[in-house]
């Protein structure tokens, strides 16, 4: 598979050098295969180039087309083996989380009751992992096909605030809020989980008497949603990759607080999937701002 991608593009290299020296007529199937090749890049492999059976360059046409059919083969399987066995994890962790609570009632010991404490903490880590990895498969599984309706964009931010008191409140943090009236077009479901991951991880890596600021405006015919903080930021070389699956910009600081490296991701599938952006600003020490600009209509 890697030699095949590795001959396609040195393939589409000597195509674009021949059609630019020999034939500007073909400008055309130069752009749409390097169309085809950006949305494999990008993980999108429903790609198919269509081609004269008559016409030069059959067979790049043919093999790029047949890329695309075998990654996105490839990628079923995967999607559709994480979500199996995520599946199957709920209802032994349910079990482990359930036993170990009732140790910790039934008159332990201080030892007895601090493994218990751990059993209890990971499995529910665990738990949530798993959740959040059924939750993408579905998402990836349901493509662009999601139900929307209009609804405030404003008061679900309020909410979705109010909703995290008990973090914010424990670190001595009062988030600063601007919020005009402002109604979009989406699943108001699906947004919502995309500011609780936003503002939870804005919580997590602020320091206690931080700042943490949720802002909305409308520019044009987009809503743009900016939250920030002041906390610990995000390194350049970083930044490229928060949004992958599983990235983690410190993996023990993460393990400690709880992340799985997973609730990125979502932010960044939901808002594909409304065809719209999320961008972040961050610099070490101090502090980062994720940026959402949906449509307010459909």
């Amino acid at each position: 598979m890697i030699y095949g991608t590795i001959n396609i593009f040195l393939i589409v290299g000597s195509i674009i050098v021949h059609i630019k020296i020999n034939n500007h007529n073909q400008s055309h199937l130069m752009r749409r295969t390097l169309e085809a090749l950006e949305r494999i890049a990008q993980g999108n492999f429903d790609v198919f180039i269509e081609q004269d059976k008559h016409g030069p360059f059959i067979e790049i046409t043919d093999s790029i087309n047949k890329l695309a059919k075998e990654l996105g083969s490839m990628e079923q399987l995967r999607q559709d083996f994480i979500s199996n066995i995520s599946h199957e994890f709920q209802s032994p962790l349910t079990s482990i989380s359930g036993y170990a609570a009732l140790l910790r009632k039934d008159g332990a010991t201080l030892k007895q009751l601090e493994y218990a404490t751990i059993i209890e903490e990971e499995s529910k880590r665990l738990s949530k992992l798993s959740e959040n990895l059924l939750r993408l498969s579905a998402l990836e599984a349901e493509g662009s096909s999601i139900t929307k309706a209009s609804f405030r964009l404003d008061r679900q931010l309020e909410n979705v605030v109010l909703l995290l008191e008990p973090q914010w409140k424990a670190k001595n943090i009062i988030p600063e809020t601007t919020l005009p009236n402002i109604t979009v077009c989406g699943n108001e479901d699906l947004l919502q989980q995309v500011w609780i991951n936003l503002l939870v991880n804005a919580i997590k890596f602020t320091p206690e008497n931080g700042e943490i600021n949720v802002s909305l405006k409308q520019d044009g015919e987009t809503a743009v949603c900016l939250i920030s903080d002041n906390g610990i930021g995000i390194a350049p070389s970083d930044q490229m990759h928060i949004f992958e699956r599983f990235y983690k910009v410190d993996k023990s600081r993460d393990r400690s607080l709880g992340g799985n490296g997973l609730g990125l991701a979502l932010v960044k599938k939901i808002v594909n999937m409304h065809a719209g952006d999320v961008t972040v600003e961050s610099a070490l020490g101090k502090g980062t701002a994720f940026k959402v600009i949906l449509k307010i209509k459909e």
